[in-house]
């Protein structure tokens, strides 16, 4: 998503027959791309509203997108991982010789809620 937004909104610096990379250097002060035409670009590629005015933003939202996408992708396979079926109260914790342990989940569950 990153790339297509930089390159669809690039300043170009140099003439059409050298490479676009040409008039960029590493570290340099000035913005490589105008954040008015990726705005344009990133409200075309997904809805008016999605996108962004501004660079912080715009880029927070890029990098935390895939960090929830990558939480919730672990939580769902150790969910599914380990049987969790989502809350079930129906079965008492018991310890070792068998006896109940109450927890608030047995008096929910005897409330018939």
């Amino acid at each position: 998503m990153h790339g297509s937004l930089v390159t669809s909104s690039l300043i170009r610096e140099t003439t059409e027959n050298e490479s676009a990379n040409e008039g960029y250097r590493f570290g340099q002060e000035e913005e490589t791309y105008n954040i008015v035409a990726a705005h344009g670009y990133f409200g075309r590629l997904i809805f008016q509203y999605a996108s962004f005015n501004n660079s912080r933003s715009l880029h927070f939202s890029l990098a935390a997108w895939p960090v929830v996408g990558i939480w919730f992708t672990a939580l769902g396979i150790s969910t599914m991982a380990f049987n969790l079926n989502g809350f079930n109260f129906n079965q008492s914790v018991v310890d070792s010789q068998g006896r109940v342990i109450n927890t608030w989940a047995d008096i929910i569950n005897r409330a018939n809620l």
